[in-house]
């Protein structure tokens, strides 16, 4: 395993004091990206989705936890998320790509309940809408192969299906939440009760080639959490790039310069 440690200074921007959710809506009719619902698990996903044709790979981005709580111990009724980093990021991106909200994020159904986006954030049936979800993808657009890009929890989420799944090649992660066991340990938080932990696809996690984007700024995912990951995994192609980022700002440039260079592989597993 190499884990190549990049540096990129990045001045972040200012903090906005508006509290209002992401409009879904506002940010289409900024792009080429069309908004649909999407799966037939548990939950429907919200997505953004390009024109129609036929990609041999696409780029899906997961958004990460959004709204989750309100304070230290209230639980958010509304986990649409509040900052637009993804979606931006997304939305700013040449190639053919997706956008995967979380389940309950901007469209609710009978099944959200709090715990779906605290303690269960992670659960089986969560894991099984965001794969529903890459089969609606897949079949709309023919899609071969995956890349996976995950934000905060989503980060979580895309190991797991990259687990689970034989059609994603390539996961890369912003400020991702790699190691939900040791996060909640570090932060002295309660156990994810009814989550998976994208640890358990170790052996299947080692064998696709991995970038980690983190902030040494970031006050919610440490860069030794990140770390600390890489070396459990032990991936044959694994990057770690610190940033001078927060957990929600500072990423823009950085992605843009260098979210499609080539990972860099060790010469032994």
């Amino acid at each position: 395993m190499l884990i190549r440690i990049l540096f990129a200074a990045i001045t972040a921007l200012a903090i906005s004091g508006c509290a209002t959710p992401v409009s879904i809506v506002e940010v289409a009719s900024t792009s080429t990206l069309t908004p649909m619902i999407v799966g037939d698990g548990a939950f429907q996903i919200q997505s953004l989705q390009p024109k129609v044709g036929h990609f041999a790979k696409l780029r899906v981005y997961i958004e990460g936890d959004g709204r989750a709580w309100v304070t230290a111990s209230q639980p958010s009724a509304d986990p649409t998320p509040l900052n637009a980093m993804v979606v931006n990021l997304a939305t700013a991106d040449p190639a053919p790509i997706a956008y995967l909200a979380r389940p309950c994020q901007f469209v609710g159904n009978i099944n959200c309940r709090p715990a779906v986006w605290t303690d269960r954030r992670f659960s089986r049936e969560v894991i099984d809408s965001m794969s529903s979800a890459l089969d609606a993808l897949k079949q709309l657009f023919a899609v071969e192969q995956f890349e996976l890009v995950g934000y905060s929890g989503g980060a979580a989420v895309a190991l797991i299906l990259a687990g689970e799944r034989d059609d994603v090649v390539q996961v890369q992660t912003i400020a991702g939440n790699l190691d939900p066991s040791a996060w909640v340990q570090a932060k002295g938080l309660s156990p994810l009760t009814g989550s998976l932990d994208p640890l358990d696809y170790r052996a299947r996690l080692r064998s696709i080639p991995q970038r980690h984007f983190v902030g040494r700024a970031d006050k919610v995912i440490a860069p030794s959490l990140v770390l600390g990951y890489a070396r459990k995994v032990q991936a044959q192609c694994l990057e770690v790039v610190e940033v001078d980022a927060t957990h929600q700002q500072g990423y823009a440039s950085v992605w843009a310069a260098s979210s499609y260079q080539p990972i860099s592989c060790s010469d032994s597993p």
